[in-house]
């Protein structure tokens, strides 16, 4: 699982008032939600495996408030934490491979709230989470994988900040946090394609921050499967196809 971690201010989390969460933690400290999305409570497997995390989550970030409280009772004068995370289904491949976005909000009444993103890559065949290592012939950090991956992410995020009119920004401090290891290049997912059941490529998922200053908000790089076709296993070779269906980057940016 990959992660990016980063702030960002929002007025209020992003799904409405009248949504009843999946789980919920509400007492004077902290209130707290998690959210899954209609797809993933139709998999069994994957929606226990989602709220059982997001429950750890709860828990720790009510153990949290509550000491917060107890150090800085100040910072609560005008009410509690408010906390929520959302999980839904980025896409599905192969009738196998499901990609799933994890946001969070968190709101401790300091300068602003904050956001994180990350990513989980479910195998229905197995009902667990894996990585995408096994798409791909090596994945060592520094290796030609991670290398070739690493340098389409930072062609995708330039033509991004084209878009944006923020190239002033795409410079190598911004991205040095891009890594070539699996483990620091970013939050993946596996992107929808033109063609049923395969995958267009990478996408990685950056929140405010990560790649550029907090007014030019999330960033998601897009790296086409092509790209990565020299480092492919037989079943990466297999689930990769097509191409990235037109309104994908509007919807991810």
């Amino acid at each position: 699982m990959l992660s990016a971690v980063a702030a960002i201010a929002l007025a209020s989390p992003s799904l409405a008032a009248d949504a009843k969460p999946d789980a919920v933690i509400k007492n004077r400290n902290i209130e707290a939600r998690i959210f899954l999305d209609d797809r993933i409570k139709a998999d069994a497997p994957l929606a226990a495996d989602c709220l059982a995390e997001g429950r750890k989550w709860l828990d720790k970030n009510a153990a949290d408030a509550a000491s917060s409280r107890k150090q800085d009772p100040q910072f609560f004068k005008d009410g509690g934490w408010d906390f929520e995370r959302k999980y839904s289904i980025r896409s599905v491949v192969a009738d196998r491979y499901v990609s799933v976005l994890r946001d969070d909000y968190m709101d401790t009444h300091g300068a602003h709230p904050n956001s994180d993103v990350n990513t989980i890559l479910w195998d229905k065949s197995e009902s667990k989470r894996i990585s995408i290592r096994p798409l791909f012939t090596e994945t060592a950090d520094n290796g030609a994988t991670m290398k070739a991956m690493v340098k389409a992410v930072i062609a995708s995020l330039r033509i991004e900040k084209k878009k944006r009119d923020t190239s002033e920004t795409a410079t190598e401090e911004w991205f040095k946090g891009v890594e070539p290891s699996l483990l620091k290049i970013g939050a993946a997912t596996l992107a929808p394609s033109t063609e049923p059941g395969k995958s267009s490529g990478l996408t990685f998922h950056y929140p405010p921050y990560a790649v550029g200053p907090y007014a030019e908000g999330q960033y998601v790089a897009f790296v086409p499967w092509e790209t990565l076709k020299p480092y492919l296993t037989p079943e990466g070779a297999r689930i990769f196809g097509g191409a990235r269906p037109k309104g994908d980057a509007d919807e991810q940016q």
